[in-house]
């Protein structure tokens, strides 16, 4: 990225201000930043590994992740992806979704330039029978076609729309793929028939550097970011405030340019949220004080609590909302401890009747603890879901007991097993359109015990 020449900064700004204001800016500015990086793989770098589609365009992955994708941590491997990266700027993208089989979950996650999830099509807020769908992006005042189902607005010019199908078993990937193959992208001018307008100006998009979100770099890029992102009135006060540090949209913020005090400052404000916000919100979730359910959805549900943004999309960015999915994480074991499977043998049990309670389908994956991607295996599993119900052994009582480590249990013992890797790992549960007994806490997912 080239550098910026100078920090616009206020000459009155003391070390303690801008270590506060350090801290907060990269709280606000890390989920827009992190989530940049998958725009550049996907829409923008056509010549590297994870490029997709072009803008208001679609790409597919045609099979569901495994230990090789890494255009994002955390990945799901339950729903083969297809993706779409649109660009607002000259009017409304139509959404076209095909009417599927009842039995079969779908969803369309609309996601904008600072991740709040603004808007679901698909299985839990539409069905399954499909339909046309506009999104119009900031300032858009024209009247809809009738024949769309529904209007849903984003208040940033760029915005993802992030599909996920469902797979019931390897052997249903072709049925994936006839979904995948109704999804349809067009711009209201091509929907209608219609000549384009005119093209927008070409944007010079920064290539991502390394440590672009561990360290001051994150500024330079949600400065260009927030060109992208119309002010919203209740950040005004804020965004005014950011403005100290010479932080804002389309100013130039170079660390280096900083008085030495201030450079310093701004670091201990980034540490401050590496090294203990960060580790005190993961201790909430390790103790069930926080759940994903509060970590995603719409800025509404958010209320201003960018602390909670921040951390999902440190932990798995472009999470669902929970009324669409909702993922208790497992960091920890019962007695509180790190899990490695270098050392320790796991099971994960429930009791006759205490599955999790989906009205889609409900999943546990396994992820490596160092690189937040799914682990290699001689299986080739990454998961177990409940389309695999009838495939596991249940105890005598009807209970289930799903066992993780890193090596195999041994032959006809395999089918309750979900491979670890030989050291750190975290696991996290995925529950698709849960019921109403997870919001309220009345079913609690079990702990994952150390194997005796």
């Amino acid at each position: 990225m080239p550098a910026a020449n100078a920090t616009d900064f206020d000459p009155a700004l003391t070390p303690d201000e801008a270590r506060a204001i350090a801290h907060d800016a990269f709280v606000y500015g890390f989920p827009f930043v992190e989530g940049y990086k998958t725009l550049y793989k996907q829409a923008v770098d056509a010549g590297g590994p994870d490029f997709k589609a072009p803008f208001n365009e679609l790409g597919h992955s045609r099979s569901v992740a495994t230990s090789d994708d890494t255009w994002v941590v955390t990945p799901n491997s339950d729903t083969p992806y297809s993706f779409s990266w649109l660009d607002l700027r000259s009017g409304p993208v139509v959404v076209t979704l095909p009417a599927i089989e009842p039995g079969r979950y779908y969803s369309t996650q609309l996601i904008d330039l600072q991740t709040f999830n603004f808007g679901y099509l698909g299985t839990r807020s539409f069905g399954n029978d499909g339909g046309d769908f506009l999104i119009a992006g900031p300032g858009w005042q024209g009247e809809a076609p009738a024949s769309v189902r529904a209007v849903v607005r984003c208040e940033t010019q760029f915005m993802y729309a992030l599909f996920r199908t469902q797979l019931f078993n390897p052997a249903d990937i072709d049925g994936v793929h006839r979904v995948q193959d109704g999804y349809r992208i067009r711009t209201l001018a091509e929907y209608l028939g219609q000549a384009a307008p005119p093209a927008q100006p070409a944007i010079a998009w920064p290539a991502p550097s390394a440590g672009m979100t561990e360290g001051p770099a994150v500024f330079t890029y949600l400065n260009f970011l927030l060109t992208l992102c119309p002010p919203h009135p209740s950040e005004a006060d804020m965004l005014a405030r950011f403005r100290r540090l010479g932080i804002g949209p389309g100013l130039p913020f170079d660390p280096a340019a900083l008085p030495p005090a201030l450079a310093a400052a701004v670091n201990e404000g980034i540490a401050q949220v590496l090294e203990h916000d960060l580790p005190e919100k993961v201790g909430l979730i390790n103790t069930g004080q926080l759940s994903s359910g509060d970590l995603f959805g719409t800025r509404e549900f958010l209320a201003g609590h960018y602390d909670l943004r921040y951390i999902g999309a440190k932990l798995g960015i472009f999470g669902n909302s929970r009324e669409e999915a909702m993922y208790p994480a497992y960091f920890v074991d019962g007695q509180g401890q790190k899990l490695d499977a270098s050392a320790q043998d796991y099971e994960l049990r429930f009791e006759a009747g205490q599955l999790p309670p989906a009205k889609a389908f409900w999943s546990l994956t396994m992820y490596d603890g160092k690189n937040q991607l799914l682990v290699a295996n001689p299986l080739n599993r990454y998961l177990l879901n409940s389309t695999m119900l009838d495939s596991f052994v249940y105890g005598e009582d009807g209970s289930l007991t799903l066992r993780i480590a890193k090596a195999s249990p041994g032959p006809g013992q395999e089918a309750n097993w979900l491979p670890a890797p030989d050291g750190p790992f975290y696991c996290v549960l995925r529950l698709y359109v849960p019921q109403p007994e997870v919001f309220t806490g009345a079913w609690k997912a079990p702990k994952l015990q150390p194997r005796a």
